[in-house]
C-alpha cells in the first residue's frame, strides 16, 4: 500500500587502523647467473609526512585541527587516545606538530624575559575583495619594528585598531576602525545610571543612531553584492553627510566635556583619529571596521585559555603557522582537517622549490579536491 521512512543521524566513532606500505625490490636472476650487470629495480612509495615516523596524513591533520581549530590540548588528546587503545605521549603529538607546544601569549622559556612576562600574536588578514588570507606571526614584543618588517614591501591600505605602531610601517595608507571608535560611546552609555535622560545622553544616543546607519549602509551595499565603484558611490551619497554631522558634534562637544571622563576620552580619540577614520570613503574595496581580524583572533584567544602557555619560541612559532593555515582554510570554506590531511599527502611528493605545483596546494586553488570544502547546507539538509 504506501511505506514510511523515518530518518535519523547515527554517530560513528572514530577508529584507528594500522595501515602497511609494501614495496618490492626486483632483480633479474637470471643475469645473476650468466654473470651480467644485473639491475635491480624498486618499487614507488609516497613519501611519509615526516621521516621515521609512523604518523600518517590523516593522524596529524586530525591532531593538529583538533589543537588549532577546536581548541583541545595536546594532554586531552593523549588522554583521549589512550580510549583507542593507543599509548601515545603528548611529546610524539607535540614534535608531530614541528615541536608545537601549547600556544598562548605567555612563552617560557623566552631568552632575556621571564616566564611570566607577555609575549604576542600578530595576526594580518586581507580585504574582503582578495583571497581570504589570515596570516599570524608571534613575536616577543609589541614593539613598531615587528609590523614594519613583516610588510615591508607592502604597498596598498592597511586597516588597524589605530595602535601607534602601526604609524612606522612605511608606503601604506592607514584606515581606522569604528568599531573601537564607537566602544568608548557605547562603554559610557553603559555606564550611565537607568534612569539618565540629560541631554547629553539623548545627544549621544542621536550619534550611536547615525553610527548604526552607517553599518546599515555598508551592510546593504554588501548584501547587493555591490561593486566596489558602486559602493564608494553609495557611501558618497548615504554615509558622508552623516560623517560631517558626527565631526560638526565631535568639534563641539570637545569643548564641552571634561577630557579625562569616559566621553571625553572617546570624543579624543575620534578627533585624533578622523583622517583614518574616514579614509574607508576613499575607496570601496575598504571596509568601515577592523573587526575581520577581531574575529580571526578569536580561535587563538580561545586555545590560550586552554593551553595556557608555550614553552619555547619555537613552539609559538610553529603555532603561528597552523593558526595561519587552518584560519586561512576557513576563510576559504574548507575543512581543516580534510585540508591539513591533503596537504600532508601531496607536500612530501613534490618539488617544493616549483611554485606552480604550490600553488595547486593553495586553499582558494581549482584544483582543491571536493571533498576538502565545506558542503553546501542547502543541498545537505535532510
Amino acid at each position: 500500500m504506501s511505506k514510511e521512512i523515518r530518518r535519523e543521524l547515527k554517530f560513528i566513532p572514530a577508529e584507528v587502523k594500522v595501515v602497511e606500505h609494501v614495496r618490492y625490490t626486483y632483480t633479474c636472476r637470471n643475469c645473476e647467473k650468466e654473470n651480467i650487470s644485473t639491475p635491480i629495480i624498486t618499487a614507488k612509495m609516497p613519501n611519509p609526512v615526516l621521516p621515521c615516523s609512523f604518523v600518517s596524513p590523516s593522524l596529524m591533520a586530525y591532531t593538529m585541527d583538533r589543537k588549532y581549530s577546536e581548541a583541545v590540548p595536546l594532554y586531552r588528546q593523549e588522554q583521549q587516545f589512550k580510549n583507542f587503545g593507543i599509548d601515545l605521549s603528548r611529546q610524539n603529538l607535540a614534535n608531530w606538530i614541528i615541536h608545537a607546544d601549547e600556544t598562548t601569549m605567555q612563552v617560557l622559556d623566552e631568552v632575556g624575559k621571564k616566564p611570566t612576562s607577555k609575549s604576542y600574536m600578530w595576526l594580518y588578514a586581507t580585504g574582503m575583495y582578495s583571497n581570504p588570507i589570515f596570516s599570524y606571526e608571534y613575536q616577543s614584543s609589541r614593539a613598531k619594528k615587528h609590523p614594519k618588517e613583516f610588510l615591508k614591501g607592502f604597498n596598498g591600505f592597511l586597516q588597524t585598531d589605530g595602535y601607534q605602531a602601526y604609524n612606522a610601517v612605511e608606503d601604506v595608507t592607514l584606515v581606522g576602525c569604528f568599531v573601537h571608535a564607537r566602544k568608548g560611546f557605547t562603554d559610557t552609555l553603559k555606564a550611565l545610571p537607568k534612569d539618565a535622560t540629560t541631554s547629553k545622553t539623548n545627544q549621544m544616543l542621536k550619534k550611536g543612531l547615525g553610527f548604526a546607519i552607517i553599518y546599515l549602509n555598508l551592510d546593504e551595499d554588501i548584501e547587493k553584492n555591490l561593486t566596489s565603484g558602486e559602493v564608494y558611490k553609495t557611501r558618497l551619497e548615504k554615509t558622508k553627510p552623516v560623517l560631517q554631522d558626527f565631526l560638526s558634534w565631535l568639534n563641539t562637544k570637545e569643548k564641552q566635556v571634561l577630557p579625562k571622563t569616559s566621553l571625553g576620552k572617546a570624543i579624543s580619540y575620534c578627533l585624533n583619529q578622523w583622517d583614518k577614520l574616514t579614509e574607508f570613503m576613499q575607496d570601496g574595496r575598504l571596509e568601515i571596521s577592523n573587526n575581520r581580524t577581531e574575529r580571526a583572533i578569536k580561535p587563538f584567544i580561545i586555545g590560550r585559555k586552554n593551553f595556557l602557555f608555550s614553552k619555547s619560541p619555537k613552539g609559538a612559532q610553529a603555532s603561528a603557522i597552523f593558526y595561519s593555515v587552518i584560519g586561512t582554510a576557513k576563510a576559504n570554506n574548507l575543512n581543516p582537517f580534510y585540508y591539513l590531511t591533503y596537504l600532508f599527502e601531496k607536500l612530501p611528493n613534490i618539488d617544493l622549490e616549483n611554485i606552480d605545483e604550490l600553488d595547486k596546494l593553495l586553499p582558494w586553488s581549482d584544483s582543491i579536491p571536493e571533498n576538502c570544502k565545506v558542503p553546501n547546507k542547502e543541498q545537505d539538509n535532510i
